[in-house]
């Protein structure tokens, strides 16, 4: 078993200290009951291999419809990136212990499409989910996978991860602090100006559609007009 072992670096004023977070700057938000088929479609555009990094197996379409089916929005939380067409390009799944009370962990997991990899969604999206954790009382986060899924080794270790390889499988578990007055208040910032984001996303893409129908209409008959050919 290759186990990953995360520990955040501990300083006197930690509990005052804002939450971690990478550089880059993208609009991620949480996704509901509304998102599924969204969800749906991102997992399947994954290759054979990105499918097998995500879920350890060669997942086929009907175990990625049966998992998408089983995602259960009111208990885990399910965040997403999605790029200016509205296609989500990059899925996190924290998945909460059923019993919180004896168990306050959670699970992590993510995916990004091939074609928006290397920007640095997959760090991005564990840094939110850890925040979420942290204010959801979890004490200890898990990351299972691969070890030949470099990526998301790549994020642990950028983390601050000991790794120690056995097998083909790898464990992290992350022992997270207490929420933060600091670590609230980002949540409910970040997660607006993502809600703000995806709403300037669906108005633009609706005019976009709008323009192109107009102009699919109007260019026929421009067309006709110049020609001399419009029918009286």
């Amino acid at each position: 078993m290759l186990e990953i072992t995360l520990q955040r670096p501990q300083t006197s004023s930690a509990a005052n200290a804002p939450p971690h977070f990478s550089n880059l700057v993208v609009p991620i938000r949480s996704l509901g009951e509304n998102h599924r088929e969204r969800i749906r479609a991102h997992l399947k555009a994954l290759d054979a291999s990105d499918r097998y990094y995500r879920f350890g197996f060669n997942a086929s379409d009907d175990q990625i419809d049966r998992y998408v089916a089983g995602l259960d929005f009111d208990r885990d939380e399910i965040f997403g990136i999605y790029n200016r067409h509205l296609t989500l390009i990059a899925v996190a799944h924290l998945a909460f212990s059923i019993d919180m009370q004896v168990s306050p962990s959670s699970e992590f997991g993510v995916s990004v499409l091939p074609r928006a990899r290397g920007r640095g969604y997959g760090a991005r999206l564990f840094d939110r989910a850890v925040m979420h954790a942290r204010n959801q009382g979890v004490r200890t986060m898990f990351v299972h996978a691969l070890s030949e899924n470099t990526a998301m080794l790549k994020i642990a270790r950028n983390a601050g991860a000991h790794i120690e390889r056995d097998g083909a499988e790898a464990e992290a578990h992350l022992s997270l602090e207490p929420a933060t007055l600091n670590t609230q208040w980002a949540e409910i910032v970040e997660e607006h100006m993502a809600q703000s984001n995806y709403q300037f996303k669906v108005h633009a893409r609706q005019l976009q559609d709008t323009f192109s129908r107009l102009q699919a209409i109007w260019l026929p008959h421009r067309h006709t007009d110049v020609l001399g050919t419009k029918p009286r």
